[in-house]
């Protein structure tokens, strides 16, 4: 199985610049993106999706983690104070959205940053909700009110920035994408 990634050097350059944006994103409050509706959709989880793209899965499980810390670290909703609920689904973000770029990008690129952009977004609210409703936090009816409300507008903005971030990277590095043996 092949995967596309940066290496060396570079992979720990790129994990250090898209970890210290997850950062600056929560610290600001730019993570952040209100909808006409009253929802804010959260792109926090984006940098962990191009990760786990451009870098494989390590970096971006890497990233999902600093995410899931600086999400406990800094929240003030008590379900958050607990880490099975703000740390640990946050790994998979990166994870999952390596395996599904890796699983599609041959048929077409763009189908595959967009569906990895989709997994990766899913997978935070899926496994951040599901935790909630295991923990008792929240009743069932609850989190899929809010995964709908959040996950659905979400997920689009993903897609847009992830497509247009990781092409952008592609077309200014010059082939420096490389393909790698797992």
């Amino acid at each position: 199985m092949e995967k596309t990634t940066y290496s060396g050097a570079r992979a720990v350059v790129t994990t250090g610049i898209l970890s210290a944006i997850a950062i600056l994103l929560g610290l600001t409050q730019w993570g952040f993106i209100p909808f006409p509706t009253g929802v804010q959709a959260t792109i926090l989880h984006i940098p962990a999706i191009i990760g786990g793209i451009v870098v494989g899965w390590p970096g971006g499980a890497l990233i999902g983690l600093i995410f899931g810390v600086f999400s406990f670290l800094w929240s003030t909703v008590p379900l958050f104070k607990d880490p099975l609920v703000s740390i640990v689904p946050r790994v998979f973000i990166g994870i999952t959205a390596y395996l599904a770029y890796v699983g599609l990008r041959r048929f077409n690129d763009t189908v595959a940053l967009t569906v990895s952009a989709v997994v990766g977004t899913l997978t935070n609210s899926l496994l951040v909700l599901g935790m909630a409703v295991l923990r008792q936090y929240m009743p069932p009816e609850l989190a899929l009110t809010i995964l709908i409300g959040n996950g659905i507008p979400e997920c689009i903005v993903a897609a847009i920035i992830v497509v247009a971030v990781v092409k952008a990277l592609k077309a200014t590095r010059g082939g420096a994408v490389r393909k790698a043996k797992l």
